[in-house]
Formats: structure tokens, C-alpha cells, sequence
């Protein structure tokens, strides 16, 4: 039977068969039969990025490989695996990732393919960590690149057009403990004039707003900090009050599905992410979109935006604002500059997120905005792409080279980087 719909249930799946491999072999054998396949993970993008009207391949039931090297910090892990599975072993082992994303809910392949990522200045994406991957290959082979290698920076964040990922080794740091605050109504003019400020306040920081009558709803506080003998949060913060309970970025929602706040300690793990992996990430019914823009410009992009809030604010369940340090991955959203990602999580209604969508992409067109391939935006002529990323034709030429049948091409792919 073929997957029915994404995870927002904003993409109905239109593959033919959904399999189920549980080995490396029998999804190489997949793979080689089929003359188009697409992998799915966890089903969060909001866009056809994983669509195929060929065949899926879900990667939840490959083996479940963690491997964590003390000597060499670093943890080799299977590709179906989500982030929330693979913390602990790595904590356990005394390391920690350098960052995670809001849900721990999504594997660790799909994130990074597509350029997911967390908070925090100097805080490259989850793609960052890639230190070489394992792929299936359109003949249904096996190859393995690593950093350094020439194809490597075209190949992690690579939308499932060069394969399907089977393993992946991520580089690791020292664990570490943060402690998390939530910080309530911070005014619109004390956010833009101190934005770079309280971005880089933490380890991680979260700007939440609904773009109605006030800039910011919450700032979550993301700090590293020693175990034992941190001085207490402060009370008040460039304008805003601690929250006095566990808050949920959208308002109405139960606090306790989120990560512990409210200044207590915890291991990074269990403080990065906004949601706790029991619960069900955010609404649950949503459709998401994001846009990052040079770090330089955020205010500038920020101010636009709340120009033109009249005209999408009542899609909005929240929008979050996060910035994200600059890397070398040919399609990442962060690729050559240090950004911030402006984030909005709409209600399901798609016919008026579409509209609000394009007023947000036509604020944001002065500022270069590039778009979160996993999430809703609207299709850039390949043109105004290969003006946004300076590597395009890198990635076309590297697609047409390992996969000249087109065993992995998709209507997203053919779209956005057409033969």
C-alpha cells in the first residue's frame, strides 16, 4: 500500500508501493528494480520534496546502527533513526551534538537532506555535523563520501536526488548542560534595536511571535551552564518577563508537551529541542514554511514583515525567528552566509496559507530569501535558484553524473532543477 499523506496532511503521496525494507541489501535490491524511488523518513516536510509517482522506500525499519566513537567524537548512525533515539547513547558516552532542532521527532537523513536546523549564533544546521554518509545508489550500489572528498559538499544536503541515505557519522563535543527560559511579551522596539543581542544571548535562542499586537510573544533562552552554582535567571529581560509556568510557543497549547523551562538545569538533549518526543510535536495540524536571509539583514527583513502583517498574521499560529551560522553545503539555506530563518507555522487551511505565503516571499525578495526545501513556499523559476545559490549548476551536474537515468528525480526536482 503507498503512504497516504504527509505528516501535516497538507501532501497527498502519489508513489505507487511503500516499502519497508529492513535491511541495507533488500533496499539496495528495491532500489535496482525500480526505475524511480523516492526514500521517506518521518514524513515532516510540507513540501513534495519526498514525493514520488514511482516507488518509497521508508527508512524507519533499517537497522537501527549507533555506534558512538569516544577517541574520534563521533556517532555513525542509521538513517531512519530520529534524533530523539540517538541522543541518549551519545549523552551516555559522555558527548553531545552541537545542536538540535525544534522536534526530536525527525531522522536524522531527512533533516539533514534538507537543511533542517536548530538555533544559535555560530550554530551551523544538523547538516553541520555531517562528517561522511552512506548512500544507495541509482544501480542499487553502495558508495561513501566523506568531508574532504570533492562531491561531499554537494552531496549531504542533496533533497534525495543523489540516493538513499543508509548511514550517517556526525561529529560530536563534550555533553554539556543548558538550562532553559522563557521570556514573555518583549516589545517590538526593544526585539529590532537589541535584535543581534538577544539572538546571540544564548546558547540557543527562539524568537516566537504571531505578528499581531505585539513583535514577540516569547524569547526562549536556550543557556549553557554548569551543573551546579548558576546564578538564578534574571526576572525581567530587555522588556520581558519570565514566564511563571511551562509555556508551548502556540498559545492554547499545553505547556507540558515542551521541553522542561522555567531556569532548571538538564542535559542538552532534553533542552534544545522545544518538544518533548512523547508528545505530538507543535499542533499537530499545521502547515510550516520558513525563509532565511543574511544575518546583516535580519532587522531590515524583520521590519518588512511587519509592514505587510495585515495581509498573512491571520494564517499565523506562530512564527519563530532563529539564526543560523554560515557553512559550505551547496544547498543548504545557510550556504556562504550566517543567517536568520524566518519561520511560520499556519493553520490547514492551504489555499490561504498560499496567498499568505506569497506575501511573506515578496516582503523577503529584497532580501535574497532562501526557502526551507522541507517546507511550503512557492516555485522559484530555476533562474532566480541558481541567483540564491552560487553552487546550482554544481548540484545539477553532480545529480546528472550519479544518477543519469533519473532514478531519483521527482516533479519537485524537475521543478526547481530541470535537465
Amino acid at each position: 500500500m503507498p503512504a497516504e499523506s504527509n505528516w501535516g496532511g497538507n501532501v497527498a503521496f502519489t508513489a505507487r508501493r511503500l516499502h519497508h525494507p529492513e535491511s541495507v541489501a533488500e533496499l539496495q535490491e528495491i532500489v535496482a528494480r525500480s526505475p524511480r524511488v523516492r526514500a521517506l523518513g518521518t514524513r515532516h516536510s510540507f513540501s513534495t520534496v519526498a514525493d514520488t509517482d514511482g516507488e518509497h522506500v521508508s527508512t524507519s525499519r533499517l537497522p537501527a546502527v549507533i555506534e558512538v566513537d569516544r577517541t574520534e567524537r563521533t556517532a555513525t548512525v542509521g538513517s531512519g533513526l530520529r534524533f530523539g533515539e540517538i541522543v541518549r547513547a551519545i549523552d551516555e558516552a559522555g558527548l553531545a551534538l552541537h545542536n538540535l532542532g525544534s522536534l526530536p521527532h525527525i531522522s536524522v537523513a531527512g533533516a539533514c537532506a534538507t537543511g533542517t536546523h536548530g538555533s544559535g549564533t555560530g550554530r551551523r544546521s544538523l547538516a553541520g555535523a555531517v562528517r561522511a554518509l552512506t548512500t544507495v545508489t541509482a544501480d542499487g550500489g553502495l558508495a561513501e563520501v566523506r568531508r574532504g572528498e570533492a562531491d561531499f559538499d554537494g552531496s549531504v544536503v542533496a533533497l534525495g536526488a543523489l540516493g538513499v541515505v543508509t548511514r550517517l557519522t556526525l561529529d560530536l563535543v563534550p555533553a554539556f548542560a543548558v538550562r532553559q527560559t522563557v521570556y514573555e511579551d518583549m516589545p517590538r522596539e526593544e526585539f529590532r534595536e537589541n535584535f543581534h543581542a538577544v539572538m546571540s544571548a544564548g546558547y540557543s535562542v527562539s524568537g516566537f511571535t504571531r505578528w499581531r499586537e505585539r513583535a514577540v510573544d516569547q524569547v526562549w533562552l536556550k543557556e549553557r551552564v554548569e551543573a551546579d552554582g548558576t546564578e538564578p535567571a534574571p526576572r525581567t529581560w530587555f522588556g520581558a518577563t519570565a514566564a511563571d509556568g511551562p509555556r508551548h510557543p502556540i498559545p492554547g497549547m499545553p505547556g507540558t508537551h515542551c521541553t522542561p523551562q522555567q531556569g532548571l538545569v538538564g542535559p542538552w538533549y532534553a533542552r534544545l529541542p522545544h518538544f518533548r518526543l512523547e508528545f505530538t510535536p507543535s499542533s499537530g495540524e499545521e502547515i510550516q514554511s520558513e525563509f532565511f536571509v543574511d544575518r546583516r539583514d535580519a532587522v531590515a527583513a524583520f521590519d518588512a514583515l511587519w509592514q505587510v502583517r495585515e495581509r498573512f498574521s491571520s494564517e499565523v499560529l506562530i512564527g519563530e525567528i532563529r539564526t543560523v551560522a554560515a557553512d559550505s553545503l551547496w544547498l543548504s539555506p545557510a550556504y556562504g552566509r550566517d543567517s536568520v530563518a524566518f519561520h511560520f507555522t499556519w493553520a490547514p487551511d492551504a489555499e490561504a496559507v498560499a496567498r499568505a505565503v506569497r506575501v511573506v516571499e515578496e516582503a523577503l525578495r529584497p532580501f535574497s530569501a532562501r526557502p526551507h526545501w522541507g517546507k511550503l513556499f512557492t516555485t522559484p523559476s530555476p533562474g532566480a535558484l541558481r541567483e540564491l545559490y552560487p553552487r546550482y549548476d554544481d548540484f545539477r551536474a553532480l545529480a546528472a553524473r550519479l544518477d543519469p537515468s533519473g532514478v531519483f528525480r521527482n516533479t519537485f526536482m524537475r521543478e526547481h532543477f530541470p535537465d
